[in-house]
């Protein structure tokens, strides 16, 4: 496994599926709480970054979903791919 592999279309894929299926269930499905930090931005709407990149992983040929404890979501890691790819990444208000 590795983030590396991951492509700007597998994000948009994984994007289109949280938005048909909603955030509970997406999140639900592959396994993953809510976004504690980070939030992926698009036209307007706020994903749950790591739970995005865990399921963008499962729409690339011969690949799974990967779950929450096989990667960080942090800066370094699921943050820094998708800033990678042009995605913009913001910090979640606090509640």
């Amino acid at each position: 496994m590795a983030l590396s592999e991951i492509t700007r279309a597998a994000i948009l894929q994984s994007v289109a599926e949280y938005d048909r299926l909603d955030r509970d269930a997406f999140l639900h499905r592959y396994g993953f709480g809510p976004s504690r930090t980070y939030l992926l931005r698009i036209g307007g709407r706020d994903y749950d970054s790591k739970a995005v990149v865990g399921a963008a992983h499962g729409h690339l040929p011969g690949r799974d979903p990967l779950g929450s404890d096989e990667f960080s979501g942090g800066k370094d890691h699921a943050v820094k791919l998708l800033r990678n790819l042009g995605f913009e990444v913001v910090v979640r208000a606090a509640d």
